[in-house]
């Protein structure tokens, strides 16, 4: 099994789409096996957007993320990290279709609700940096039989 880290943004959450996403990847059969509700420091953002810091939007990014509540969650499933971004849509909403959580919610790249691991490795680096061990839950859904082979 495959781990990805999944947050809805400031502008996700204040749109109230936590439950929305939440369903979106239980619908799909993937297993929630860590969240917290928070608002994380700018130099907390900063980290995690490191691979941007070069961007000419990095710090703006990172003000926003950092200006108001945030859904961190850990998600796994066979093959999540590249579902779960299929599920979220293109970075740019414009370029996401219908059906993708960006696709149905989202009008502006600078607003686009929310952030999914892009690769497998920067999956376990974000991870990482949000949550610790003892964060997690570890259990066997009763549908595990109806899910996979």
């Amino acid at each position: 099994m495959e781990r990805t880290f999944v947050a809805l943004k400031p502008d996700g959450v204040q749109r109230g789409l936590c439950g929305e996403v939440m369903k979106r990847f239980e619908q799909k059969g993937f297993r929630l096996v860590a969240a917290k509700f928070l608002q994380p420091s700018e130099d907390h953002m900063k980290k995690h957007y490191m691979d941007l810091k070069d961007m000419p939007f990095y710090a703006g990014l990172c003000k926003y993320m950092s200006s108001g509540p945030v859904f961190a969650m850990v998600w796994e499933g066979q093959g999540i990290v590249k579902m779960g971004r299929m599920m979220l849509g293109e970075t740019n909403p414009a370029d996401s279709k219908p059906g993708s959580i960006r696709g149905d919610f989202c009008i502006s790249i600078g607003r686009n609700i929310i952030h999914g691991s892009d690769t497998a490795e920067n999956a376990k680096m974000e991870i990482a940096l949000w949550f610790k061990d003892e964060e997690f839950v570890t259990y066997t859904p009763c549908t595990q039989a109806q899910l996979y082979e």
